[in-house]
């Protein structure tokens, strides 16, 4: 079984900067395309940046500009930097990974922000 553990959530003034972590243990073979979902309350989960294996990577607009996502392959890693934050970027974030041709979500991590 796979399991994905985010960190670096946590409180931001805005116009601050969160460096979330996401990093894939158990037994895996192979992932592709990994990303960065947010979601807040009443809403769905939308995504925000996207990775694929060659290291492509999609914004929203929204955070064009803003969040720059990477990978780390050889540490089965994907992160997201976000820089100049908003107040209604609030929400819990989620990453997910292709694992085998299977999607696989992490518990989410928490990002307020607020002054």
């Amino acid at each position: 079984q796979v399991q994905l553990v985010e960190s670096g959530g946590g409180n931001v003034q805005p116009g601050g900067s969160l460096r979330l972590s996401c990093v894939a243990s158990g037994n895996i073979g192979s992932i592709t395309s990994m990303g960065w979902y947010r979601q807040t309350p009443g809403s769905q989960r939308d995504w925000a940046a996207l990775i694929g294996t060659t290291g492509t990577t999609r914004y929203q607009d929204s955070v064009k500009g803003r969040f720059t996502i990477s990978r780390d392959n050889a540490k089965n890693a994907v992160y997201l930097q976000m820089d100049s934050l908003k107040s209604e970027e609030t929400a819990i974030y989620f990453c997910f990974m292709v694992v085998d041709m299977t999607s696989v979500w992490g518990q989410g991590t928490q990002v307020t922000v607020s002054s």
